[in-house]
């Protein structure tokens, strides 16, 4: 096992001006699962084919434990790679797919099947060693692909998309699997998706990229808690946080027709910086309902809160997720609400909502910098 190091590491394709990764730095614990993940073209899948050696560093250092890597062929790194499409010989049985890696290396025969038949064992596999890929199905094809990287017992395991070809049921049974998996092993994984639902429910911690550079490493709690700024706010979470703009006034923000108090620093900062609007982020679970009129043993004055007009609702079961439109600042915004899946509101009916009180995040309208605590 072993620590992984992104030392300002920087890749810039051939012809191109700008990093495709821009001075990653990311210390990764001895048998840490890792997960980087970002929106396509944002260096994620770059940053793992740097530490597999599959792509050139141009500037930084990586480093395996205490070895510095960042030079090194592929076949001197001490990694196992696992890719989006399985890359299995097809003409192999899944024992020799599984195998050989080690045969290249010149383990003997004996040794090799003991190997493998105790990954099959472990991947629930054992039943399919004599046959070939095409008569498998996709999660077993992964499985295998799983196999054939455990067998070699390498210091650190690199996963590029290994789920994106499951169907959606497959994909959470199959990364239950891996997780649990990593977690019994106890190899240090790398692990690169684009889906943050996967990176939240996987990842000892998660690192968020866009555009080659770091936005925030943490452990999925902290980052759906406090994410670090309107980018990692907006693309952490299922649905994902609604940000909407406001103005500062006295004693905090205006949301519709109510002020909503929030952190006096964080506002503070936002007037240094010559700010006069915020941006408040909220998430769909963390605001407070009611609805206008018809019954609902309200007042004749306007409800408190922002007008939002249903536009559709979704039921999942247990949760109504409600998406409307808002008007704000002259601009009319999207806004998803999570609501009571016993009382659903119709389309077009008028919600007056407010953010829960200490649940709102702050951030600078001009930076996107985070602003509360």
């Amino acid at each position: 096992m072993a620590t992984v190091t992104f030392d300002k590491a920087t890749r810039i394709y051939p012809g191109g001006t700008k990093p495709a990764v821009d001075q990653l730095d990311i210390a990764i614990e001895d048998g840490e699962f890792l997960v980087l993940v970002g929106p396509s073209g944002c260096g994620k899948s770059t940053s793992l084919r740097m530490l597999a050696g599959l792509e050139d560093v141009n500037g930084g250092a990586i480093r395996i434990g205490d070895r510095d890597v960042t030079h090194l062929p592929p076949k001197d790194r001490d990694i196992a790679m696992v890719f989006q499409n399985y890359a299995l010989y097809p003409h192999m049985t899944v024992a020799d797919n599984m195998g050989f890696a080690l045969k290249i290396a010149g383990v003997n025969k004996a040794d090799i099947r003991k190997k493998v038949e105790e990954a099959a064992k472990i991947l629930d596999l054992s039943e399919y060693l004599d046959r070939k890929p095409k008569a498998l199905s996709g999660g077993q094809r992964q499985r295998v692909a799983m196999g054939r990287a455990i067998v070699r017992e390498p210091q650190v395991f690199l996963m590029d998309e290994p789920l994106s070809n499951l169907d959606a049921k497959l994909r959470v049974s199959t990364r239950t699997q891996i997780a649990s998996l990593q977690r019994r092993l106890g190899i240090t994984t790398v692990y690169v998706t684009h889906d943050q639902v996967e990176a939240m429910t996987m990842g000892d911690r998660v690192a968020v990229l866009k555009d080659g550079l770091l936005q925030q490493v943490d452990s999925p709690r902290n980052m759906y808690d406090k994410p670090a700024n309107l980018f990692v706010a907006g693309f952490i979470g299922s649905p994902a946080m609604n940000l909407i703009e406001v103005p500062i006034t006295d004693g905090g923000v205006k949301f519709g027709n109510s002020v909503v108090p929030v952190n006096r620093e964080a506002l503070k900062a936002a007037s240094d910086k010559g700010d006069k609007t915020v941006t408040v982020g909220v998430r769909p679970e963390h605001f407070d309902v009611q609805t206008e009129g018809s019954g609902a043993g309200l007042s004749k004055d306007a409800p408190a809160g922002l007008p939002v007009t249903v536009n559709v609702v979704e039921e999942t079961g247990a949760d109504a997720f409600i998406f409307g439109t808002i008007e704000i600042g002259g601009e009319t915004k999207d806004l998803v609400i999570r609501g009571n899946s016993r009382a659903v509101p119709a389309k077009g009916e008028v919600l007056h909502v407010v953010p829960r009180a200490g649940e709102g995040h702050v951030f600078a309208t001009s930076t996107g910098e985070r602003l509360s605590d």
